[in-house]
């Protein structure tokens, strides 16, 4: 099936489109070429607050009084807990995640030493890590580790990126997920809607990630924190986010979009339609918001005739 038109797509994600009929080809497309499994992911905020950018959703800024923790880079032993816990529980992947822009060499050291005991000791877990604008060789060295896929979101279009923020450059985030991929990692790009940004910008945005062929897209809808710049920020109804899924899905018809933090703030009831067009989940808690418990998701999965590795 050939994805609709532009126009169209514009229209659905405008609202002036009828969603329902295209929600269903979404899920044939999904069907097709990811069967009715879920994959699951979840992730350790392994290093918290503190960040010396200024993104405008992002509760780690140390620019935003938003009471987000705050702790340095956790012990080996704190995450290598974390990452049994992930293992133990069935997801299929477990990612490390810190604030900040990059880490340390010695943050980096230590991240290595654990990503290459987690990779011993939990064979079967797929490890990704999220560790901000590295360079080739570090990215490298973490593919050694046994690191699989690195993440690093572009956040929006690039013509929105200066209304989001002003320390980071948004070719900056481009070309990061350009160098893990030239370092032989599977990449993970995808981006925060309901910042603002308009249709043209979604679709921006998507052509963008085709130009990186990134093997997963992670979602993120905007849940406004006090305290941030968008703390009033209303921009998404449930439909909407359904909508953007929808556009994603004709768009990617073979990537894996994996819908991550504010799916329970701006989907609410209609959560349960996400796994019949998204193919993979983000469970557990996020960076600083809190998720659903991982046997309320299970069980959504398995109701609507999928399954996933979670264990009850």
């Amino acid at each position: 099936m050939n994805a609709p038109r532009r126009d169209t797509l514009l229209r659905l994600l405008s609202g002036e489109e009828e969603l329902w009929p295209h929600l269903e080809a979404a899920r044939r497309i999904r069907e097709r070429h990811f069967g009715k499994r879920v994959e699951t992911c979840a992730i350790v905020n392994a290093k918290s607050g503190r960040c010396p950018s200024d993104c405008s959703f992002c509760a780690q800024s140390a620019r935003w009084k938003t009471g987000a923790p705050e702790y340095p880079l956790l012990s080996p032993d704190e995450l290598l807990r974390a990452a049994e816990r992930a293992a133990t529980s069935g997801v299929d992947r477990f990612s490390f995640v810190i604030s900040g822009i990059r880490p340390s060499p010695p943050e980096l050291e230590r991240l290595l030493s654990v990503i290459e005991r987690v990779r011993r000791e939990f064979p079967d877990l797929s490890l990704c890590a999220s560790l901000g604008q590295l360079e080739e060789d570090e990215l490298s060295a973490l593919k050694e580790a046994g690191l699989s896929r690195y993440h690093h979101n572009l956040e929006t279009a690039e013509s929105f990126y200066p209304r989001v923020s002003t320390v980071q450059r948004w070719r900056d985030r481009f070309d990061t997920v350009l160098r893990a991929r030239r370092a032989g990692l599977s990449v993970c790009s995808g981006g925060i809607f309901g910042l603002g940004e308009g249709p043209e910008e979604v679709l921006e945005l998507a052509r963008a990630l085709r130009e990186l062929s990134v093997d997963s897209i992670p979602v993120n809808f905007l849940h406004p924190i006090p305290g941030t710049p968008l703390e009033r920020a209303r921009h998404l109804t449930p439909r909407k986010a359904l909508a953007i899924l929808v556009v994603l899905r004709f768009l990617f018809p073979e990537t894996q979009i994996r819908v991550c933090g504010g799916r329970e703030y701006n989907l609410r009831e209609l959560q349960v339609l996400i796994p019949l067009v998204a193919d993979s989940l983000m469970v557990g808690h996020y960076l600083t918001t809190r998720g659903r418990r991982l046997a309320d998701d299970r069980q959504m999965i398995l109701d609507l005739g999928y399954t996933c590795g979670l264990r009850a």
